[in-house]
């Protein structure tokens, strides 16, 4: 019986955390995911690029590591917002070091 009680509440509270909705800081970051260079600017596969997908790869993994080691909701908002503010960060320093080489990121603009 008391095994049974046991094994019902674990289930219950992964279920209250896997139905929690998702932190404004975790929607930042993903956005920021999807912003992610899949390509390198103008096709140049140079140090930039690659220090840029190193610095990406390198956030993944600390965001991993940081949620594996979250205790509480605030140690979870942290590591989402550092991870997203790391992919800004570096989007941006690539596409600013790659524009004074004089390749500028592509854009598309529909509409009028």
């Amino acid at each position: 019986m008391f095994r049974t009680a046991v094994l019902a509440l674990v289930a219950a509270a992964t279920t209250a955390q896997a139905a929690l909705p998702m932190l404004y800081e975790e929607a930042y970051a993903r956005e920021e995911e999807r912003r992610i260079y899949q390509a390198p600017i103008a096709g140049i596969y140079n140090s930039p690029w690659y220090d840029y997908r190193i610095n990406v790869t390198e956030a993944q993994k600390e965001l991993s590591t940081d949620l594996r080691g979250a205790d509480d909701i605030e140690d979870r908002r942290d590591a989402w917002e550092e991870y997203g503010t790391e992919l800004a960060k570096e989007r941006k320093h690539y596409a600013k070091t790659m524009a004074k080489e004089g390749y500028r990121e592509g854009r598309v603009y529909v509409g009028e």
